[in-house]
């Protein structure tokens, strides 16, 4: 079964295996300490036995023959050759039995001795009876019963007592195999039981973060679906309010061509009144001038002046009307070359202003170059303009390729950066009309060409130090 990442179950499955086969280990090693303790004790009884098999076939022989020499009975005989015949096998095989221990080898052999000196004298009894009679085999058995010579029960009976020893250490040794057995198997049952509890806590606990998982995941299933729901609420309301604004946007439209219409035509329609007026007022001032006093021609001159300056403002609310209605049409434009054209009708119009330009070679811009001419035209103009009360006109048109913008900067009397917002609003003036004349809409026509072009423009200066303004093309 595959684990998500992160899950405990693999490493606790692998420990757990781990302990397991650990505690079979153990118990496995204890069972077979116990079963050889147990196979040594088998064979301990088993060497005992052995001798005890020993002892009988050389009793059963001397039976046999005592019997034989007492009765002549020829069928003890063959009870004590059968019983002769076990005596060596039965050495043999407790020699097998005790090759692990010197001692006993020891005894065995001593055994052995012992026995085939019992069973020589029988054969030696056996033959006397055959030979002398009952009285010769009793002196030979008579004989050999008040000799010193070694028997084989005393021998036996420490052979048995060596293996007696071993049997008293071979049972305690089953006895604390038997305790470590089932020590271990208690132990490995315990840690077993105690493994078995702690992995199905975790397999509870498991189960339980993955049915929290699994809420949070439908939860979360169905924050997305409102999210979704929520989605396209905000999707159909922005088409909505795309609609509205486009709506509006058209009725703006509308309303400002509508304006922009009676705009220029109240201006148009207001040149003619003006032109009556003005040529009134000149012949006025021409032909009856000597028939009214200083007063009367002071007043025809303010007539004509204010005629004149209508006359500009109405020249400047059609070109910026004419700006903002004419196609644009962009395309590649010297902009040098524009510049020093400018310059020198600006030359042309101030003859009697020293005026000095300073424009970089090499300008290029992609620009509707009618409008571009306007803009600049203006620019320079009233560089021209608000320098003229110093003795040298500085004017300087550059372009800056990093920051991509275009600088037209002057020498002239400058402004108070705290009324710079009303820059380019028309009809707003940072000087008196006394000191510089001007209709107000000038910047605003700037303003107007650059913000068609999609670029921006702003100004820095300070009174009495120039002014600098920088516009884009976007």
């Amino acid at each position: 079964m595959p684990f998500s990442k992160g899950s405990r179950i693999g490493p606790l499955l692998v420990a757990a295996i781990v302990i397991v086969l650990l505690n079979t280990w153990f118990a496995v090693a204890s069972v077979r300490t116990l079963s050889q303790s147990e196979y040594w004790l088998s064979h301990t009884w088993q060497v005992i036995g052995q001798v005890e098999g020993i002892v009988a076939s050389v009793r059963d022989a001397d039976s046999s023959a005592s019997g034989f020499v007492l009765t002549g009975d020829t069928n003890r005989l063959t009870s004590y050759y059968l019983a002769r015949q076990q005596v060596t096998p039965q050495i043999q095989r407790f020699r097998e039995l005790t090759s692990d221990n010197p001692r006993q080898r020891d005894n065995a052999d001593r055994l052995e001795h012992i026995a085939a000196e019992r069973l020589a004298l029988l054969d030696q009894v056996i033959a006397a009876k055959k030979i002398g009679g009952t009285e010769a085999a009793a002196s030979l058995l008579t004989e050999d019963a008040s000799s010193a010579r070694p028997r084989v029960r005393p021998i036996a009976e420490s052979m048995q007592d060596e293996e007696r020893r071993l049997l008293t250490i071979r049972e305690e040794d089953v006895k604390r195999s038997t305790l470590v057995a089932l020590l271990s198997v208690a132990v490995a049952s315990g840690l077993d039981l105690l493994l078995i509890v702690f992995v199905g806590r975790i397999l509870v606990r498991e189960r339980e973060m993955r049915m929290q998982t699994q809420t949070a995941n439908r939860e979360l299933e169905m924050a997305h679906a409102e999210v979704e729901k929520n989605v396209e609420t905000i999707r159909q309301l922005n088409t909505e309010l795309e609609e509205r604004v486009r709506s509006r946007t058209m009725e703006l439209e509308s309303t400002n061509r509508e304006l922009e219409a009676f705009s220029y035509s109240v201006s148009h329609d207001l040149r003619a009144p003006l032109r009556t007026i003005d040529g009134f007022s000149l012949a006025l001032q021409e032909d009856y001038e000597e028939a009214v006093d200083e007063t009367g021609r002071d007043y025809i001159r303010r007539v004509r002046s204010g005629v004149q300056r209508m006359g500009g403002l109405i020249d400047a609310l059609l070109q910026l009307s004419r700006i903002t209605r004419a196609e644009l049409s962009r395309r590649e434009v010297d902009v040098t070359a524009l510049a020093e054209s400018v310059a020198e009708n600006l030359k042309e119009e101030h003859p009697e202003q020293q005026i000095h330009f300073d424009i970089d070679p090499g300008m290029h811009a992609n620009a509707d170059p009618d409008l571009l001419r306007v803009a600049f035209e203006n620019l320079m103009g009233n560089a021209v303009k608000f320098s003229s009360k110093v003795s040298v006109s500085v004017i300087r048109v550059s372009y800056d390729p990093e920051k991509k913008r275009f600088e037209v900067a002057d020498n002239g009397a400058g402004f108070d950066m705290q009324y710079s917002s009303k820059l380019f609003n028309a009809f707003n003036r940072l000087h008196g009309d006394k000191d510089f004349k001007g209709s107000g809409i000038g910047l605003a026509t700037v303003a107007r060409v650059i913000h068609r072009h999609h670029g921006t423009i702003s100004a820095e200066s300070s009174v009495g130090n120039g002014a600098r303004f920088f516009f884009t093309l976007g």
